[in-house]
């Protein structure tokens, strides 16, 4: 019996150092309706953004009766669903747009000491992110779901520029952003 609760402890442990990995932001709570037989029940839908500021950052979706219940799911599915954004300094490598349902996102690199220029959803998952200097413009629907999720998939499709200017067939430094110096050895 004592080992069963010394490894539900060692796990119980695991987990907590898991959870302060990241950092977790509400973006979106709404409250929903499913109609039956008896009137109407209502449900939540929590969308959540968790990152670690370092590059690493997940959304993720849960509906549950109870806040809470739908805010931990939200959360638990963000954490499996985490991708890798490659930076260049503080900002993205490069400009990228992506749609989602009907949300359109722009993503501009920005020079340093801009500062985050987006709105809400956006912002949010920009700066779990890790990314401190960016511009971008939300182009199509204000839905906050989509607008989200097309923040995601632009970061999801982001390169390193030389790989996406040789994708183009241009020279890297028309993509790169124009405060840029690489460096040049030899």
């Amino acid at each position: 019996m004592a080992k069963k609760e010394r490894k539900s402890k060692e796990r119980e442990k695991e987990r907590e150092e898991r959870r302060e990995e990241f950092e977790e932001r509400v973006v979106h709570l709404a409250r929903t309706a499913k109609v039956v037989k008896g009137g109407r029940r209502f449900a939540f839908r929590a969308v959540v953004v968790v990152g670690d500021k370092q590059g690493r950052v997940g959304v993720g979706i849960g509906k549950a009766r109870e806040v809470p219940d739908a805010i931990r799911k939200a959360s638990d599915r963000a954490k499996k669903n985490l991708i890798t954004v490659p930076r260049l300094g503080n900002t993205i490598p490069h400009e990228v747009t992506a749609k989602f349902g009907a949300g359109k996102v722009l993503l501009k690199p920005a020079s340093p000491g801009t500062g985050v220029i987006a709105g809400g959803g956006v912002r949010a998952v920009v700066e779990a992110a890790g990314v401190s200097d960016v511009l971008s413009k939300s182009l199509g629907s204000d839905n906050i779901l989509n607008v989200v999720q097309a923040t995601f998939t632009a970061l999801k499709s982001l390169q390193d520029f030389r790989t996406e200017a040789a994708y183009r067939g241009v020279e890297p430094r028309r993509l790169s952003p124009f405060w840029y110096k690489e460096e040049r050895h030899g």
